[in-house]
């Protein structure tokens, strides 16, 4: 009985230790570890299981018998804190925004896999360079968006100079029901076998509000009757390539243009040919847009 009655002083030392230290949320493994400690002391009639028990029951004991705190006690302490430490603030937001970060990358990490159908292969989307390219590059794109003209030359770059580019060109008419009709009759263009690639720099080099009439204009020089086209422009075909541009958007809560898509990576703006062609070259090398510094770098 001696023996036992030392385990439990033990127990309790330990307790109260941890309670001096301020430690009682991670007292457990302290009372675990206690416990094998008692077993050992004590008579083999009474196992570790037993003397854990007789820990637990004391710890709880002691927590009943610590104040409450109040809110009326604790905001003035928090507030006293956080006036002589305004740095912590900074902590707390810069943490709370990587975490943020962190979550919405997982999350259209996995919208993006679950979307690659619809992304890359959809039936009614643009497709120009090499079909059998290595690398993709997605670009959703509005045709009043200025931004996205100024984007046309860096497209026409990659194009141009790297001849293993897979480039798909998708719909994506948000800013203005011009820009609807416009896309409306892109689609039908495309859809009809048209040189796409033609019509959508006319249509991007062309001045003032782009509509119906100025993308009917563009089809015209390729050899279509406006016509035709206006009466077709409305087709479920043609509005399902829109709406799989307008889910897509949906899913990976985008709300403007140009966005593009190259791997992981959804690339908002008009970034610029040399940040594309790096990301391009990332994607080669390493899988990913970005890809990690080397050691001792």
């Amino acid at each position: 009985m001696a023996r036992l009655n030392l385990a439990i002083a033990l127990a309790a030392g330990a307790l109260l230790g941890a309670m001096g230290m301020g430690l009682l949320g991670q007292s457990a493994p302290r009372l675990s570890a206690t416990a094998a400690l008692a077993a050992e002391a004590v008579q083999p009639s009474l196992g570790r299981a037993e003397i854990e028990a007789i820990f637990a029951e004391m710890l709880q004991k002691e927590l009943a018998k610590q104040p409450k705190l109040d809110e009326a006690t604790v905001g003035p302490l928090v507030e006293s804190y956080l006036m002589a430490n305004p740095s912590v603030l900074n902590r707390v937001a810069d943490a709370y925004r990587a975490e943020e970060t962190a979550k919405k990358a997982e999350a259209t990490k996995a919208a993006l896999s679950n979307l690659k159908p619809q992304i890359y292969d959809d039936k009614h989307q643009v497709v120009l360079g090499n079909p059998n390219g290595d690398v993709t590059l997605v670009e959703m794109f509005d045709y009043n968006c200025h931004y996205c003209r100024q984007v046309v030359p860096d497209i026409a770059a990659l194009l141009d100079s790297d001849k293993n580019l897979r480039v798909v060109l998708k719909e994506f008419p948000i800013l203005s029901a011009e820009s609807v009709e416009a896309a409306r009759v892109g689609v039908l263009v495309n859809q009809l076998g048209g040189d796409y690639w033609a019509f959508h720099q006319a249509l991007f080099t062309a001045r003032g509000r782009i509509g119906k009439d100025q993308a009917l204009k563009a089809a015209a020089s390729l050899g279509f009757d406006p016509a035709v086209l206006s009466a077709r422009m409305n087709e479920p075909s043609v509005t399902d390539a829109l709406n799989t541009s307008y889910a897509i958007a949906k899913a990976l809560d985008l709300g403007g243009t140009p966005t593009y898509i190259l791997g992981d990576d959804v690339i908002a703006g008009a970034v610029g040919l040399d940040v594309l062609q790096r990301k391009i070259a990332n994607l080669r090398a390493c899988g990913a847009t970005e890809c990690p510094m080397p050691p001792n770098s």
